[in-house]
């Protein structure tokens, strides 16, 4: 009688347990559903002289698109070494305009200091600190507008001339300055042949002359010539 009872009873499935299977479908679904999201992905977008953001690694791109990476990288290049270039330019024209040596700007300045030190230039110009200089006249309302009267030449031996004339003025008096200066083929900067004031009504006041500095006579001798 067992054996009949045990026949008798309903078979039972042999499996996993109903909460397995249902996490077992609950994943395929996930899977299925991350699958179908990735074909929605967009495209990376192309690479081009005009887009190109270096976001993607050079292992990714395509040839065209390197081509595309490596002009952009050239042009860049390119800008910046003209920049630096155009640096270097404005820096050098500054410093051979205004902050060298041999420039009319500092020639300018070193003369009117000069003027404002001698007391000879003072007693007919009054008080140094008062003192002004500036160029020729013009219509502007501002002397320090007024361009200074300069010019630079060189002679048929090679040697460079500086010519500049400004006008000075002081409470007492004003007048005019001439400055005559020359830089010799073995000389890397300009010497003085004339620095003079002329005051109206006074005799001219020299501070320095050419003819007065032996060293300077005596270089421009050549084959016992003297050569002007």
């Amino acid at each position: 009688m067992n054996h009949q009872a045990l026949r008798a009873l309903p078979r039972t499935s042999v499996g996993a347990p109903a909460s397995f299977r249902s996490f077992s479908e609950i994943t395929r679904r996930y899977a299925t559903q991350g699958n179908f999201g990735d074909g929605l992905k967009p495209k990376r977008r192309s690479v081009t002289v005009l887009s190109d953001d270096g976001r993607y690694a050079w292992g990714d791109l395509s040839g065209r698109e390197k081509v595309a990476r490596a002009t952009q990288q050239s042009f860049n290049f390119v800008i910046v070494i003209a920049g630096v270039v155009l640096t270097g330019g404005v820096f050098t024209l500054l410093y051979q305009e205004v902050f060298s040596p041999n420039s009319g700007t500092w020639q300018f300045e070193k003369a009117v200091e000069r003027i404002k030190e001698d007391p000879r230039c003072t007693k007919l110009l009054g008080d140094r600190r008062e003192i002004k200089a500036y160029g020729e006249n013009t219509n502007s309302r501002w002397a320090r507008s007024r361009p200074i009267a300069t010019t630079s030449e060189k002679d048929r031996l090679g040697r460079e001339h500086l010519r500049m004339n400004f006008h000075v003025e002081g409470p007492l008096n004003s007048g005019v300055v001439h400055v005559h200066m020359i830089k010799h083929l073995d000389k890397n900067e300009l010497e003085y042949q004339l620095l003079a004031l002329d005051v109206k009504g006074h005799s001219r006041i020299i501070l320095e002359k050419a003819s007065e500095r032996p060293s300077v006579a005596s270089s421009l001798k050549l084959f016992g010539i003297q050569w002007r």
